[in-house]
């Protein structure tokens, strides 16, 4: 093959070769912005995120937060659809046997039968008991309602109520979750507590945003970190 740069000075010959290496290490710099963000990522995550784009779009509509449901999954069980807690709950969105059976007698037909091991039923589940918390909780922003709704899937929505009753006596705003309601404990022991006050901040301040940079959407918290 001929030497296209033969016919070229040695200087600016360099200085060709110099462009040259700056591109490409320019164009393998940008192709692999993604995968590093990905690399945070279990590797099940990209598993199942066709699913549950469309089980998150099918319960909020097209603007669903792919990121917050994301990062709630990676919290309860790091994709791991077989998984059984200390306590009993299980699969991939960590159902209690009990709650599992509710879900499917309230959502007999979004929902269906109990089946916590299958990924897809507790995808359905876990986007139609986060909807039944929303529904239910009242506060000043969409993160903030967030928020309360993930404490209640954790720990239940009547202590969140009770919660909210303690801040509001105690003079804290009861419509606001972070510094205000979460700093109340109504009664639940010790470390029952720091699980749950632990578990919003976790997914909504830890996991979305790595979610949210990994290419997985909009979250509902933007506004508690910055990218």
């Amino acid at each position: 093959m001929r030497n296209w740069t033969a016919h070229l000075s040695p200087i600016t010959r360099n200085l060709h070769l110099v462009v040259w290496f700056a591109l490409i290490i320019f164009t393998l710099a940008g192709l692999g912005c993604q995968p590093a963000f990905a690399q945070d990522l279990p590797r099940a995550a990209e598993q199942y995120k066709r699913d549950l784009v469309r089980v998150a779009q099918h319960g909020f509509g097209l603007n669903a937060p792919i990121a917050t449901l994301a990062g709630q999954i990676h919290q309860e069980s790091g994709w791991r659809p077989d998984v059984t807690s200390p306590a009993g709950a299980q699969g991939l969105a960590q159902f209690m046997p009990g709650t599992a059976t509710w879900m499917a007698e309230i959502y007999p037909l979004s929902v269906g039968p109990a089946q916590p091991f299958n990924p897809g039923w507790s995808m359905r589940a876990m986007v139609a008991y986060n909807k039944w918390h929303l529904e239910r909780i009242q506060a000043h922003t969409h993160c903030e309602k967030w928020a309360m709704a993930l404490a209640a899937y954790n720990g239940g929505l009547g202590w969140i109520n009770r919660d909210k009753k303690v801040a509001s006596a105690s003079g804290a705003d009861p419509l606001t979750w972070f510094d205000s309601v979460e700093r109340y404990n109504a009664g639940r022991s010790a470390a029952n507590f720091r699980e749950n006050r632990d578990y919003p901040r976790r997914i909504l301040e830890r996991h979305e945003p790595m979610y949210v940079r990994a290419g997985w959407g909009a979250g509902v918290c933007a506004e508690r970190y910055q990218l």
